[in-house]
């Protein structure tokens, strides 16, 4: 009997500190997205609670694998996001590393069955755009948006049982419109490591040298380009707003990244699309944080985004 009663006592131990492991990698998750993206720190918390833990874990990973491409050496970069893809692959393969990103994304994808596919998708343009300085036009740019910021989109779509075609297309422009307005917010970033993301094509188009482009001069050259840019990406936050009608109701909550993707449109045409002006960082978007706050819990009760 002793033998019995120390057997299931150690058994029960060990769920136990696998339960706890697993609640303090969904902590770690909720506090790296609080930290590092706070605006769709918002548009998460009005998910139901299983979509909004996964949406945590997704958003964390692309935390994770973004930092990652940030290094300074592209060879420690890119070691860094192949491990990242080893470690995902290593996730459908039952194989779960001990980090608490992963042990989180483990629980998710195993729960949910997310497709692998917009996860290598992500992570092959993060390892592409390493060895890129800037594209060469706009549909490259709307090419790495639609990669990163609209994957994110699909499989929190998946997280939340939802697979319907309208919710996808609307998925992919609010994507197009949040990943591509936020490489014009960092901008300022990116120049001081001598990269952009207004592409090529666009800043020829509008008399704008590299280095103009990396130090933020000639003002209004810089402005026409970024407005080109951000044209582009309001014309994706329009369409997916016209698809509303189409999208079922549990995939709303899901689209709200449109809500803070419009606001820091908004934010660029109000300081003339200088992306070096401070304002365009202050706040959320641009605008306080209580404000983008009770923008989303407008957006959430009205179904809208």
């Amino acid at each position: 009997m002793a033998k019995r009663s120390c057997k299931k006592g150690g058994l029960m131990t060990t769920a136990a500190s696998s339960s706890t492991k697993l609640r303090n990698a969904f902590s770690y998750c909720v506090r790296q997205v609080r930290t590092n993206d706070y605006e769709n720190f918002l548009c998460i918390l009005h998910l139901p609670p299983g979509p909004r833990a996964a949406a945590f874990a997704l958003r964390a990973f692309n935390i994770e694998t973004a930092q990652a491409g940030d290094m300074k050496e592209t060879n420690l970069a890119m070691m860094r996001l192949v491990w990242w893809r080893d470690a995902v692959d290593g996730i459908y393969k039952k194989k779960t590393l001990e980090h608490p990103v992963i042990q989180a994304l483990g629980a998710v994808i195993s729960e949910n069955r997310l497709s692998k596919h917009w996860f290598t998708r992500l992570l092959e343009a993060r390892m592409t755009d390493l060895d890129s300085m800037s594209p060469l036009n706009v549909a490259e740019v709307e090419r790495y948006a639609e990669d990163t910021a609209s994957s994110l989109l699909y499989l929190t779509l998946e997280a939340s049982g939802i697979r319907n075609t309208s919710a996808d297309h609307a998925a992919s422009h609010i994507g197009k419109t949040a990943g591509m307005g936020l490489l014009l917010r960092a901008s300022p970033y990116h120049g001081a490591r001598r990269r952009s993301y207004i592409p090529l094509e666009t800043a020829a188009k509008h008399g704008l040298a590299q280095e103009e482009l990396y130090r933020g001069q000639n003002a209004e050259a810089l402005a026409n380009a970024v407005h080109e840019v951000a044209s582009v990406a309001n014309s994706h936050l329009e369409k997916a707003r016209s698809l509303a009608p189409l999208v079922p109701a549990p995939a709303l909550p899901v689209l709200l990244p449109a809500v803070p993707a419009g606001v820091l449109l908004q934010t660029l045409e109000r300081i003339n699309f200088n992306v070096f002006d401070p304002k365009l960082v202050r706040g959320v978007c641009g605008i306080s944080p209580l404000w983008m706050h009770l923008k989303l819990k407008w957006h959430a009760y009205k179904g809208t985004y």
